[in-house]
């Protein structure tokens, strides 16, 4: 084992996602420092390797990384904030959960305090921490993120996203949207079919189909986008429409919830009015980048 491969972290906050952090860490051969508000939470760490540090302050002096993941960016100034505690030098990466206008301002105040700063969020479940199905994105100063790669990398599959330091919390709310729409949709169409008999592990594998298949969609419709161009080359918006009518009547027929096939009508509808019926359903994007009139 090399020394990078080897080099000292210390991870603030021991809940079930710090606790697997700080595990996947130890597992990977690092030296390990913990600190947590209950020090209770660290005991199976330590009895794996872990060392618990007294104080916060200590934390921090005791590794040339610090990972820090608590409840919220409050949480993080809590902790970090009292005089006491000195982040001059310090490197520390956030992985507590928030929105991109706070990870851009604890960038801020962190580097007041002389800390260097990466923002990061986790695309994962705690059992999942320290393999390669966990996603670890980072943003901030690509150099940081460098020259802590091969140690970040216990944690699982780890990606920079540029320099700006709400890139990572932006990814994860937009991850969250794809998540929940395809779950959504999933939903709707096995309340459908469950009218006829269908169970949702029988419609399971086509739904998996269809959502692989649409998502082959995206890099042609990104260039769109992207080039402010939709000429129609799969379905005009206006053909998309006609079927939003056939799924919410047939909903509506077979007593099924309707309300987010409407919305995303509504939104169609409105595109319609505007004049681009006739392009790619890319142009929608018009509709989700622009806030909602009261």
């Amino acid at each position: 084992m090399n020394n990078e491969t080897a080099a000292p972290v210390t991870v603030i906050g021991l809940g079930l996602m710090g606790q697997a952090l700080a595990g996947a860490f130890l597992k990977a051969g690092h030296p390990t420092t913990v600190w947590n508000r209950t020090a209770s939470k660290a005991d199976q760490l330590v009895a794996g390797g872990a060392l618990l540090a007294p104080t916060v302050d200590a934390a921090l002096k005791a590794s040339p990384l610090t990972i820090i993941c608590v409840t919220d960016y409050q949480a993080m100034r809590e902790l970090l904030g009292p005089d006491e505690v000195d982040l001059d030098g310090t490197m520390l990466i956030n992985l507590t959960s928030g929105d991109s206008a706070q990870a851009r301002e604890a960038a801020r105040w962190a580097e007041q305090r002389g800390a260097r700063y990466l923002d990061g969020a986790i695309m994962a479940v705690p059992s999942g921490i320290g393999t390669a199905d966990a996603v670890i994105l980072h943003s901030g100063p690509a150099s940081d993120f460098e020259a802590h790669k091969a140690t970040l990398a216990a944690l699982g599959t780890v990606d920079h996203l540029g320099a700006d330091h709400g890139l990572a919390s932006l990814y994860d709310v937009a991850g969250l949207a794809m998540m929940w729409s395809i779950l959504n949709a999933w939903l709707q169409g096995t309340a459908m079919l469950k009218t006829a008999g269908v169970d949702a592990a029988t419609y399971a594998p086509f739904a998996r189909q269809i959502a692989a298949g649409v998502a082959e969609w995206l890099p042609g419709h990104a260039e769109q986008i992207d080039s402010g161009s939709y000429r129609a080359e799969v379905a005009s918006l206006e053909t998309h429409v006609r079927s939003m009518d056939h799924l919410i009547e047939e909903s509506e027929a077979l007593g099924v919830n309707a309300e987010l096939p409407k919305l995303i009508k509504a939104m169609a509808d409105r595109s319609i009015a505007a004049g681009h019926g006739g392009e790619e359903y890319a142009v929608l994007i018009e509709e989700f980048a622009r806030p909602r009139e009261a």
